[in-house]
């Protein structure tokens, strides 16, 4: 059966679960592979995408995961999303329109009005569906070395 977004099923889990930390392992890998300069994923930051000032998201279609996205507060009012991913089996199939907007929703219920994000030059796809997604370029706003493009959208 051919993937669809429609059978995706959003949820916040902790980010030491099991099947959290195998995302974030194939998030890694991903990233690894696809920047010239690879990616050192340092150390855990896990504790930040935990409640009550942030929140781990994963996708799941029949019970597998195919996606996960985090959100943790930058300051009062401003959150940042980050690790974001979704399976290649699953990539262009809406999955990232809707992993977006579910740690948007997430954002809003902590409070926050602004939404920011960093990327690699080398994900002209995550660049894209930001851009279509209302996100708008600003100025560097950390110090992520592997940031080339940040981004910002204020939530309704």
């Amino acid at each position: 059966m051919e993937p669809s977004a429609d059978r995706v099923v959003f949820d916040i889990v902790d980010p030491g679960d099991g099947d959290a930390l195998a995302a974030l392992d194939r998030y890694f890998a991903h990233l690894g592979a696809v920047f010239p300069e690879g990616f050192d994923r340092g150390s855990a930051d896990g504790d930040v995408y935990r409640p009550p000032g942030g929140a781990f998201v994963l996708g799941r279609a029949g019970g597998a995961v195919m996606a996960c996205g985090a959100l943790h507060t930058l300051e009062p009012g401003v959150g940042e999303i980050k690790r974001m991913w979704v399976d290649e089996r699953w990539r262009g199939r809406g999955v990232g329109t809707g992993l977006v907007a579910e740690l948007e929703r997430i954002a809003a219920g902590l409070g926050h009005r602004v939404v920011r994000l960093d990327t690699n030059r080398t994900l002209t796809a995550a660049i894209a569906l930001y851009e279509r997604l209302g996100y708008r370029r600003i100025e560097r706003y950390n110090d992520n070395p592997y940031a080339h493009h940040w981004f910002e959208k204020r939530l309704s």
